[in-house]
């Protein structure tokens, strides 16, 4: 009986964590556009008061396959990001969370990205399936226009429907982005 009244308890502090007002969160949507190693449309909304979603469609650039491999592989993906945003001074926020993207890759000097059918070379295209941290900061001005900075390590997976053919640290270096909030 004790534990159910804990439950019960826990169930009714959550929700009522999760419907209070947006009095603390900057704005409550924004859309716009994010450039650095990933170039995207970007949209992100207040759920709560502290805790934010966003979703990111558009291109990245792999760094790694420059160091690696000679060449570079690009990705058109959708990210979708987690985070938990706090105020620090007037305007000025800071975010930590993380998120997944789901893709496809292409890297054109890949050995691994050619193969071969009935003895002509075809260019593979790769699923990607990646998992990332995120880390920034975003400034709120008076007028409907934010700004934020960030980075997103993480790990990827490269696939095919023959088999998993990488997997790797993905550098999700500086990105900065410019949002209309509403």
């Amino acid at each position: 009986m004790r534990k159910i009244k804990f439950i019960a308890l826990f169930v009714i502090v959550m929700v009522a964590a999760t419907s209070h007002s947006n009095a603390q969160a900057p704005y409550r949507h924004s859309v716009g556009e994010t450039v650095g190693t990933m170039v995207a449309f970007t949209y992100k909304t207040f759920p709560t008061d502290h805790f934010a979603m966003q979703f990111d469609l558009g291109t990245k650039y792999n760094y790694n396959y420059v160091a690696g491999y000679g060449s570079s592989c690009w990705s058109m993906e959708i990210a979708q990001s987690y985070m938990y945003e706090g105020h620090f001074v007037k305007g000025l926020y800071g975010f930590v969370g993380g998120g997944i993207s789901l893709g496809i890759s292409f890297a054109p000097q890949v050995s691994y990205f050619v193969s071969y059918r009935d003895g002509v070379q075809v260019r593979d295209v790769m699923g990607k399936f990646g998992a990332h941290s995120i880390l920034g900061l975003e400034y709120k001005f008076d007028i409907p226009l934010t700004l934020q900075l960030d980075v997103r390590p993480g790990y990827r997976f490269l696939f095919n429907n023959e088999v998993n053919l990488d997997h790797t640290f993905d550098w999700g270096m500086v990105n900065f982005g410019v949002r209309y909030a509403f």
